[in-house]
């Protein structure tokens, strides 16, 4: 019975639900291939199932398709600065409408999520990256505006792709939460103004530091390339 009740899971949404996970956990690295057979395998079940979920990944971008089949997205600067780009005038737009929206059911998680993050002792990266999407997430949802909180969740998606978080860069962790808590006092208060500016401040210093992080990428791959060519 046990048996029956896994395989009846093993269908393509729920593939396609936990391919998503991994890759947006960072499980699966860039460059990493998909195969169909080999991912039948893993579940257990036909090509059939893995190859819509494939198709699903692949039309949210989580995947690319190159030469030898689907993979992981490699990494786009260019593209992950335009999203950074987009981001902040999101970003600070969803702040306002959630300082007009939010409703008192709102305060009580954006409070409960930077609590979490303040009581947590030297987060990996990962952490870091989880914890703050989902303060943000929660950010989105007080706009009650379904649109913004869809595109804004696209946008999200995209920069997975990127190496290491701009949070784990110097003190950015501990001055991220500081901004969060203002944030949420502007939201309170219903100070559309400040929870804008707050917001926008806040993305632009993430897309500074990814610049940064972007540069220093540059400057290593000479050197891994001169190392693997003596």
């Amino acid at each position: 019975m046990a048996q029956t009740a896994s395989a009846a899971r093993a269908d393509g949404e729920s593939i396609f639900l936990t391919l998503r996970s991994e890759i947006l956990a960072g499980v699966h690295q860039p460059g990493t291939a998909m195969r169909e057979v080999t991912l039948a395998d893993r579940f257990g079940v036909s090509r059939t199932p893995v190859r819509e979920a494939l198709s699903r990944l692949q039309q949210e971008r989580l995947l690319e398709r190159v030469a030898r089949g689907l993979q992981v997205p490699q990494i786009d600067p260019q593209q992950i600065i335009q999203i950074y780009d987009m981001r902040i005038l999101l970003e600070e737009e969803a702040a306002g409408q959630a300082a007009t929206a939010r409703r008192f059911t709102d305060l009580m998680r954006l409070e409960a999520l930077l609590n979490r993050d303040r009581e947590l002792t030297d987060p990996d990266d990962q952490t870091r990256i989880t914890t703050n999407l989902e303060f943000h997430a929660a950010v989105w949802e007080s706009t009650h505006n379904p649109i913004l909180q869809d595109l804004l969740e696209r946008l999200s998606t995209h920069l997975i792709h990127a190496p290491r978080s701009t949070l784990s860069v110097s003190d950015r962790w501990a001055d991220a939460l500081e901004e969060h808590a203002a944030l949420i006092k502007a939201i309170e208060e219903q100070d559309v103004g400040t929870a804008r500016r707050i917001a926008r401040e806040h993305m632009e210093t993430a897309r500074k530091l990814r610049l940064q992080l972007l540069r220093e990428s540059a400057l290593e791959q000479p050197s891994r390339t001169a190392g693997r060519s003596r």
